[in-house]
């Protein structure tokens, strides 16, 4: 089943799947900040509501605002 980021609580883990229709505008962000297709991440933190989100990818945490979380296609994985 594919989510976005703003359907994930903390604690959880997924990894990228591709992006969201509409979300060209962020896709080349998304692809510089290493959040790639196949690439595992975990969520750190939701703020109270939803805006921003933070992960940790690629061994660094990311701080993603709403438009970017949900730019994102993602699977939930098991932990």
């Amino acid at each position: 089943m594919t989510l976005t980021l703003k359907d994930m609580t903390a604690g959880r883990s997924a990894r990228v799947t591709g992006y969201a229709p509409g979300g060209a505008a962020y896709r080349q962000k998304l692809l510089s900040m290493g959040l790639t297709p196949g690439t595992a991440l975990r969520v750190i933190r939701v703020a109270p509501l939803g805006d921003p989100v933070v992960i940790e990818v690629r061994g660094y945490q990311l701080s993603l605002r709403k438009a970017e979380a949900e730019a994102l296609s993602i699977e939930e994985t098991a932990a």
